[in-house]
């Protein structure tokens, strides 16, 4: 199979498992007490600054839900847009596990802006009013969008300027950073990020995520991440994972060649009678309106997800092991459906 429906659908990466096999070979101190999770720390800390503090967890949620938790109390809320991640797709996990009020706000693209922010403020100090504490946004959105740098320091400025904290979400940060050409800390903690979820699983990793504080965690972090359930005890399969991820940039490599197929795509597929791309195309998602009828006659051979059935919106997703090859064949495919529906 052949999926466009999700970065998720794609294998991990070979260097990927031939690492977590290197680091199976004998035995190591468990729960993070081992080399792999040294190096680890030194190679995020090379990317995201000297002083920073990494947190191994095993899913997406988890480091979105942590970090939330971690920067907010029970009577504190997080601003978010409404077609975040963390608000659409997280069976309400903020609210459930983190104890947290998301207050959303509607974008036309996906990414907020500064603006959007301080009107919320007006009830800051109002005892019968939750108080704002953490702007969380995704890059790149789950619209396929990215913020560029100047637009990030522009939201990190206006929270710190109201005693707000940055969370970004980085389930795609590196389909972001290749898009820009920048690197993972450029857009992160050199904007002024508070709290970061770096997200490998998506570029080819089996199955880890990293919570990134730019320095010290908040207090109790440790024991925050243990009653979450997610401390590993063999933690060296996920350190050796982010080791193979970042050691050679092997993140970038991934990013870039997914998001250079979505591009490949979105172009494709253009002079296709009844597709209209409807989107931006800045990193590795192809958003695009066709038919129901055309859409499902190509769907069994190559899964994707209908976005929005009011305007049979759907999404593409390309990722690091798709190939021009299929880009073809999901071309030629919606061309022979086009040309009988």
């Amino acid at each position: 199979m052949r999926a466009f429906a999700s970065d998720n659908y794609a294998g991990a990466h070979p260097e990927v498992l031939a690492a977590i096999a290197e680091a199976n070979a004998d035995h190591a101190v468990s729960y993070g007490a081992d080399p792999w999770t040294a190096k680890a720390t030194e190679l995020i800390r090379a990317r995201f600054g000297a002083d920073a503090s990494p947190w191994l967890v095993f899913n997406g949620t988890a480091a979105n839900v942590l970090s939330l938790g971690a920067l907010t109390r029970s009577w504190e809320c997080v601003v978010t847009p409404d077609t975040s991640h963390l608000h659409v797709d997280e069976a309400a996990a903020p609210e459930r596990m983190a104890g947290v009020k998301l207050l959303t706000l509607k974008t036309d693209d996906g990414r907020l802006s500064p603006a959007q922010i301080e009107p919320l403020l007006a009830r800051q100090g109002d005892e019968h009013s939750p108080q704002v504490r953490v702007v969380s946004i995704a890059n790149s959105t789950e619209l396929g969008t990215v913020y560029s740098v100047d637009e990030l320091k522009a939201i990190a400025n206006v929270a710190h300027a109201n005693g707000l904290l940055l969370h970004i979400d980085g389930s795609r940060l590196a389909n972001a950073a290749a898009a820009l050409g920048t690197s993972l800390g450029d857009i992160t903690t050199a904007i002024g990020a508070d709290a970061i979820s770096l997200g490998l699983t998506k570029a080819g990793a089996l199955g880890v995520e990293v919570v990134v504080f730019p320095n010290e965690p908040p207090a109790g972090f440790a024991w925050l991440r243990k009653q979450h359930a997610q401390l590993a005890s063999k933690m060296r399969f996920l350190s050796a994972q982010v080791v193979a991820m970042l050691e050679d940039d092997l993140y970038l490599r991934a990013a870039t060649h997914s998001n250079a197929m979505a591009s490949l795509l979105a172009t494709s597929v253009t002079a296709i009678p009844g597709i209209t791309i409807t989107r931006p195309v800045q990193a590795n998602a192809v958003f695009a309106s066709l038919p129901p009828a055309l859409a499902d006659a190509v769907r069994p051979d190559f899964p994707f997800y209908t976005w929005d059935e009011s305007t049979s919106e759907v999404r593409w997703m390309c990722s690091w092991d798709t190939t021009e090859a299929d880009i073809t064949a999901f071309t030629t495919a919606l061309q022979s459906a086009a040309a009988a529906v």
